[in-house]
């Protein structure tokens, strides 16, 4: 599954794109942004494998808000403006596409990302990865141990880390993204825009919520296909 952002200024344009990504069964759309500085915030918070990405827009516009980006995640550009191909491709664009863009063009595209995101999982070192991890609390190094996290919890620029050690969390600064990216070796999922949970700590699992013991933790629509798959519902 490919997460996914669609960023268009034009409504009725997203609208389509949006349409266009449902049909796609390996696509699950994260969120649909009017604009960069949107997009850029949606990067900020969630793990996202590709943009669906336009180049006019207000602002910044589609080739800026790339250059922008430290770690871009793969991206297709679609506009109508065919002379900005070779700046796109120059940024590693996975494909561009000039509206209007028919279905069957877009599919080609989204097989293409796909097969490349493979690539890209296969080409990753198995390498011994370190069960911890340090994070500051009121400026003190404090040492996480990965087993021992239950769950974590998102507050704005604060992530509250609930440890199977103590009935207190571990609060930090830290975006729930970043914290995501320091558990990519483990099995751990999102489940909610604000909760990270450890796979293997999950006991049960309803329509809207799910269950590490006593515990009920929110489960959003749009992480449930994620948590499907890594428990292998």
């Amino acid at each position: 599954m490919l997460r996914c952002i669609a960023v268009d200024d034009e409504k009725l344009v997203l609208d389509l794109l949006v349409d266009n990504i449902s049909q796609v069964p390996f696509l699950q759309l994260v969120k649909r942004c009017r604009n960069a500085m949107e997009a850029a915030e949606v990067l900020h918070e969630e793990s996202v494998d590709l943009i669906f990405l336009d180049i006019q827009m207000p602002g910044l516009n589609g080739l800026q808000f790339l250059q922008s980006l430290k770690h871009p995640p793969m991206v297709i550009m679609i506009t109508a403006y065919k002379e900005y191909a070779l700046d796109g491709f120059n940024l590693d664009v996975v494909d561009y596409l000039l509206k209007p863009v028919s279905f069957e063009r877009f599919l080609k595209a989204c097989n293409k990302a796909q097969e490349l995101h493979t690539l890209q999982q296969k080409a990753v070192p198995k390498e011994d990865t370190p069960d911890y991890f340090f994070v500051y609390v009121e400026y003190v190094q404090v040492k996480v141990s990965i087993p021992a996290i239950l769950y974590i919890e998102g507050m704005k620029d604060y992530v509250k880390i609930f440890l199977n050690t103590g009935p207190k969390p571990v609060i930090t600064k830290m975006s729930m993204k970043a914290i995501q990216e320091k558990l990519t070796a483990f099995r751990f999922v999102r489940t909610h825009k604000s909760f990270i949970v450890a796979a293997d700590k999950i006991t049960a699992v309803k329509r809207d919520l799910l269950c590490v013991g006593a515990l009920e933790l929110p489960l959003s629509e749009g992480y449930k296909a994620d948590v499907e798959k890594m428990l292998s519902l």
